[in-house]
């Protein structure tokens, strides 16, 4: 790099143009640990967003297994080796339903990109349903999927996207658009293979859905033969406090689990947990493999990361700081805040002016005036107005005092 060239001109002659980055200064990023990260320039900033590094940044229980099993083997899975399969026992005893076999992959569009091509093999159909405000990730398959941005080409004739819960999307309603979406499909000759849904419905914006809501939509997904497909890449892994998996939470009975960026604690594993009979119509459909998924250093971070959920007690830590801190934001009563929303370590509020209109602007110069305070966090929902606050699972209740205290300066900065 040139003394004229800065940081992003360099991003952008090397990665490509529109890269995406967080905030409108984009911080450069040198070193991280627990809830605290430091920009090149020395700064400290409280992590209020990443769930990559679920229970904490470089936490030294992790590290230590990458480094230990990196020096000793790595290599693909079509040798043996017992991490990998120590790894799904233990995680396999978190899940009900008969889920008790994975695939192992790298990251969380690969899970959900197999998670569907299960349910085509499992039922042999080819149609979908997913909510209109979605996102699900980035392969071929499951772009379809996501809402983001549309397919080139527009979305594919087996794809039905439902309005997403929140609004007037009640129960009932969200049911009766599945149904008439599987209706739809079966009609034009794809059939209904899945329903694919995140259980908190993370990207729709966190809506405060209760225990139940989708029961009547799965039974729609039931009745037309098709699965469902749960994306806890967001919510899994005790992140709503109260539940290990966002769908015992929402109460369902998934057919198969996609799980991806909290597993490895930053290291890129992701899977999807599934039923035999589902793993024996997906594996004589597909002959899959994966270089990487399950790889010995993939599964010893894995492995470790579990062990710290389960040592540190990190899923009780999530309910009672989570309270605690939507306790606390409650309390704010700022004329911008419409509402709370989330459960746990994931939980945020909308933001209206006092005529009822999303105030999306002023979340965005909300989420740049915290930045600049030294905390970050994020902004989601379909109008971009919901504050998103979703932190390490080590977050604790001085931390969550320090966020309170710096988002309730930073509102008085931005116009109601």
């Amino acid at each position: 790099m040139n003394q004229t060239e800065t940081l992003l001109q360099r991003r952008e002659r090397l990665l490509g143009p529109s890269v995406p980055t967080f905030y409108r200064d984009p911080v450069e990023l040198v070193h991280g640990e627990g809830v605290w990260l430091w920009d090149a320039d020395g700064r400290r900033y409280l992590d209020c967003y990443n769930n990559v590094a679920h229970v904490g940044h470089c936490h030294p229980r992790v590290v230590a297994a990458i480094a230990k099993q990196a020096g000793t083997l790595n290599t693909h899975s079509r040798y043996l080796h017992r991490g990998i399969l120590d790894y799904v026992e233990r995680l396999g005893a978190r899940f009900g339903h008969g889920l008790s076999q994975m695939v192992p992959v790298c990251t969380g569009s690969e899970a959900n990109d197999v998670a569907m091509r299960m349910a085509q093999a499992a039922t042999g159909r080819t149609g979908f349903i997913a909510t209109d405000a979605t996102y699900h990730g980035n392969t071929a398959l499951v772009s379809q999927l996501s809402t983001r941005r549309p397919p080139v080409g527009g979305y594919a004739g087996n794809i039905r996207l439902v309005p997403a819960p929140g609004g007037d999307v009640d129960a009932e309603a969200f049911a009766s658009s599945v149904a008439r979406a599987a209706q739809e499909l079966e009609e034009a000759g794809h059939g209904l293979a899945g329903l694919m849904l995140c259980p908190i419905f993370a990207n729709e914006g966190f809506p405060d859905v209760p225990p139940g809501y989708a029961d009547a939509a799965v039974a729609a997904v039931r009745k037309a033969g098709g699965l469902v497909l749960c994306d806890e890449v967001q919510a899994g892994f005790g992140r709503v406090g109260s539940h290990f998996w966002g769908h015992e939470l929402l109460g369902i009975a998934p057919d198969a689990v996609s799980m991806g960026k909290p597993m490895g604690n930053g290291h890129p594993v992701a899977g999807v947990m599934t039923r035999p009979d589902i793993m024996a119509a997906f594996r004589g459909a597909f002959g899959y493999f994966n270089t990487f998924g399950g790889n010995p250093v993939s599964a010893a971070a894995a492995n470790a990361t579990l062990s710290v959920i389960e040592d540190e007690d990190l899923v009780t830590k999530a309910r009672d700081v989570g309270a605690y801190a939507r306790e606390r934001l409650a309390a704010i009563g700022h004329p911008l805040i419409a509402g709370l929303r989330g459960r746990g370590l994931f939980f945020g509020a909308e933001l209206r002016h006092a005529d009822g209109s999303a105030a999306s602007d002023a979340t965005a110069d909300l989420v740049e005036a915290m930045r600049r305070r030294g905390v970050l966090l994020n902004r989601i929902g379909p109008e971009g107005n919901i504050l998103k606050i979703r932190p390490p699972m080590v977050f604790d209740h001085g931390h969550a005092d320090l966020m309170i205290a710096t988002l309730t300066e930073a509102l008085d900065e931005v116009a109601p």
